[in-house]
């Protein structure tokens, strides 16, 4: 038999193990957290800017909970816009955002030798303008993840509505920023997303309720997807045939062999004007016309579930020990943008850097940069409408291209906007950085801007940082580009 002391003991032994049960469970884990985020393994010394990281449960019944990067303004933090920042794919992560493109973190490619790899301070980082808010949505991407199996299956209007509880949440816990101006930005298939959020968010502000609305003044998309058989897709051949990628006779043949209502005999003959194509720009890298075609990084699909099995952490293993399908680091030219992808997967599965960056524990067994093994259901068929729902309400909205992406060409991005029936306000013209031509652009009624990015591919900030942060410190700022 226990004795009153035993008996007292075991209860406090059973005490223990149910609070560090509680502290390392996913499911009792608070909704919403954040850290600040002042040292980062590859980095040397303290960061020079302000790094938050945390989660937002966006789904109670299957413990949906999405993380984020927060980067508050370099400049004024309490007076500058807030913008929510979304990546592609979809299942690409954020930190895409936060390293490649618009953050204020790059790795030093240079400098590499082997082991973690190194971390710099980029100078041309939209912080320098904005609080952003970098986010891996949906879940399955970067380190979101659910607790439930079927949390992790997703969509873009499942997608859309995670984002807009994330950003209610969010707010919540930041009251001190709700009245700034609030931007939704993303780029490539964040394009279907972005105007979709936006338009959400809009139709919310109509309601009257006690609760502070948040400050919405418009959006930005980059190189995006909008709508892939009507605008996107289609305009990949006349792009090639705009940068000397295939011939005038092909062209010509094209169009006039796979004009719509063609007969039977014209289907054959648009199949093989079709093939020939193909096999002019098969070899040309669709992301930038100019650069190397080289094996895209993070290419293996995964089940986040399956990982957690003993024979799924052997297949983890083996999928960290390669960088791209069948290549090693080692055999990847620096010359491939790649290169830099993959440093990016070596970092981000450092048990330093997860523990430097909050990560719960046993949730992503692997990380990848682009997860293209998420559950997803593409339910938004065109985001068209929602671009047209924004901008007629008054809001301000910047679209713009790398005008070397052949992935989604500035062409339909143009041929979709036209179709708005927006009247121009400022018809196209360059526009300048250091007086250099740094693109072209157009002004639309309801505060719609175009604008090209001379040099830039898919996507525009990653190819020309500096000119791009012009382009949004002007346009943030209200001035023409």
């Amino acid at each position: 038999m226990f004795t009153g002391g035993d008996l007292l003991w075991w209860m406090l032994v059973l005490f223990l193990c149910c609070r560090l049960w509680s502290f390392s469970s996913p499911s009792l884990i608070a909704a919403t957290e954040e850290r600040v985020v002042t040292h980062l393994p590859g980095f040397q010394g303290p960061l020079p800017f302000e790094l938050r990281t945390g989660y937002v449960e966006v789904d109670e019944h299957n413990g949906v909970r999405l993380f984020y990067y927060f980067t508050p303004s370099e400049g004024s933090p309490a007076d500058d816009p807030v913008m929510l920042w979304l990546s592609g794919g979809p299942g690409c992560t954020s930190f895409t955002g936060l390293v490649y493109q618009n953050g204020p973190l790059s790795f030093n490619i240079d400098s590499y030798m082997g082991g973690l790899p190194r971390l710099v301070y980029r100078q041309e980082s939209w912080t320098k303008v904005s609080n952003i808010i970098f986010l891996d949505s949906p879940v399955g991407t970067g380190f979101s993840y659910s607790v439930k199996e079927q949390g992790y299956s997703s969509s873009d209007t499942k997608a859309v509505n995670q984002i807009l509880i994330f950003l209610k949440k969010w707010f919540d816990e930041h009251p001190e920023l709700l009245s700034n101006p609030l931007y939704i930005g993303g780029d490539s298939y964040a394009g279907m997303i972005v105007p979709t959020v936006t338009s959400e968010i809009a139709k919310g502000l109509k309601i009257v309720g006690s609760e502070p609305a948040m400050n919405l003044k418009g959006y930005l998309v980059g190189n995006p997807f909008t709508d892939f058989p009507n605008f996107d897709e289609p305009s990949k051949i006349p792009f090639a045939h705009r940068m000397g990628l295939i011939s005038d006779q092909m062209y010509e043949a094209y169009k006039k062999s796979c004009r719509a209502g063609g007969s039977t005999h014209q289907n054959i003959q648009c199949r093989n004007s079709l093939n020939a194509i193909d096999e002019c720009v098969k070899d040309i890298s669709e992301f930038h016309v100019l650069e190397p075609n080289c094996a895209y990084a993070s290419p293996h699909q995964y089940n986040v579930l399956k990982l957690k099995t003993s024979s799924g952490v052997q297949k983890m293993q083996q999928l960290l020990d390669s960088t791209t399908e069948g290549l090693h680091l080692s055999e990847i030219s620096t010359q491939c943008r790649t290169m830099l992808y993959t440093l990016s997967r070596l970092w981000a599965n450092n048990v330093t850097v997860r523990e430097a960056l909050g990560i719960h524990k046993g949730t992503v067994p692997l990380w990848l940069r682009c997860n293209k093994g998420i559950t997803y259901l593409k339910d938004i068929q065109s985001s068209v409408k929602y671009h047209l729902d924004v901008t007629t309400k008054g809001y301000r909205s910047l679209v713009y291209s790398g005008d070397h992406d052949m992935a989604v060409p500035y062409i339909g991005t143009q041929s979709w906007i036209r179709s708005l029936n927006f009247s121009v306000v400022d018809d196209w013209r360059p526009w300048y950085v250091d007086g250099q031509v740094a693109g072209y652009t157009t002004l639309y009624s309801n505060n719609l801007t175009f604008a090209t990015v001379k040099g830039a591919g898919h996507t525009a900030p990653e190819y020309m940082p500096k000119q791009c942060l012009a382009k949004l410190s002007r346009w943030l700022a209200g001035f023409p580009l």
